[in-house]
């Protein structure tokens, strides 16, 4: 495995080459004999920066993110992080499975940039690599330190996740919620169990992931569904967008964003591989429909999103807009003088 000289993918270039994410005799590895964990090695750093800048030409909507893991136990076979693994010398395939990178001083690094007179506050997303509440964190219980220093930092973030255990962390972001924007996303492709089984076998189901949404929701933090991956030929009949549009509106989210399989390399290739074996007259199809590259033809996400948009409105919730955030009320000055916040977005 390479170690040396590993580069953060989203880290900008400095000196003419990029920075090592870590120093190669900080690695630990270990592997745990429980069921949860079993088939599983986890790589333990001590990593060097924690805030990574979103490369210009993403079409994210932020600019900076937090990724405590590299590689997830979630096993989604579409995931487009897998390519990330092949930095490691490891397979973006079984390795991206198994092969977890945690970065144990993810908190503290956070907490001193957070710290630092150069930052301002900017919006911080997580969940946007691999998923910050899969397997592993219910073992390095990293999220609770990262909220707590965002919380103290009154800097506001955003949450992507298919875990459950984010319901852990509620307490957390209750008091967060008091002192900055924040936002939390299930990420909910389709509720066919079948296919939930084959595609994300790692992943809670999805009817768990809406408990999840109802549950914040109830305790007052607007929770959003972001329904991806729609699958072409899998997860897009009507009667499934439909199915699936109606458990999201039942588990009282707040909105509802369609976003069609995409297939970068590395997910690409291990996804048709899986495609093959388990739908193999369907290849040709996909052959066909993402010949130009990653992302399914305009014509295919504009259908897509239309038929789920009309859905959202028949049952009752809006799409999501590119830019909104949830505003949290305004807190009362306290009584005794408190140290000065961040600027918010």
């Amino acid at each position: 495995m390479r170690w040396e000289n590993l580069a953060d993918d989203d880290a900008p270039e400095a000196a003419g080459r990029t920075a090592a994410l870590f120093a190669a005799d900080t690695v630990t590895t270990r592997t745990f004999d429980t069921p949860e964990f079993r088939g599983i090695t986890f790589h333990e750093i001590r990593a060097r920066s924690i805030v990574n800048r979103v490369p210009g030409a993403s079409r994210m909507p932020f600019e900076w993110t937090v990724n405590p893991y590299r590689g997830c136990s979630h096993a989604c076979v579409y995931c487009f992080a897998r390519k990330t693994h092949s930095y490691l010398d490891l397979d973006t395939g079984l390795g991206f499975d198994s092969q977890i990178v945690v970065k144990v001083n993810a908190p503290e690094l956070l907490r001193g940039h957070l710290a630092s007179r150069r930052w301002q506050g900017a919006h911080i997303a997580m969940g946007t690599n691999v998923d910050c509440y899969q397997r592993a964190e219910g073992r390095y219980q990293l999220m609770p330190g990262i909220i707590a220093a965002l919380r103290d930092h009154a800097n506001p973030f955003s949450i992507l996740t298919k875990g459950t255990l984010v319901l852990r962390d509620l307490e957390l972001l209750k008091q967060a919620a008091q002192v900055t924007e924040v936002g939390i996303s299930v990420s909910v492709g389709f509720v066919d169990r079948e296919l939930w089984r084959t595609v994300e076998p790692g992943t809670p189901a999805p009817e768990r992931r809406l408990d999840v949404v109802r549950t914040l929701t109830e305790h007052g933090i607007g929770c959003g569904v972001l329904m991806a991956p729609v699958i072409p030929f899998l997860g897009d009949h009507p009667d499934q967008l439909r199915s699936t549009v109606r458990a999201i509106a039942a588990s009282g989210a707040t909105s509802v964003t369609p976003l069609v399989l995409h297939l970068r390399p590395g997910a690409r290739e291990w996804f048709m591989a899986w495609l093959g074996q388990h739908h193999p007259h369907l290849v040709r199809r996909y052959e066909r429909l993402y010949a130009e590259g990653a992302y399914a033809p305009k014509w295919y996400q504009r259908r897509i999103t239309g038929q789920v948009h009309e859905l959202a409105t028949e049952f009752g919730i809006g799409p999501a807009h590119r830019g909104a955030a949830r505003r949290i009320p305004a807190v009362q000055a306290p009584a005794e003088p408190e140290p000065t916040q961040l600027t918010l977005l």
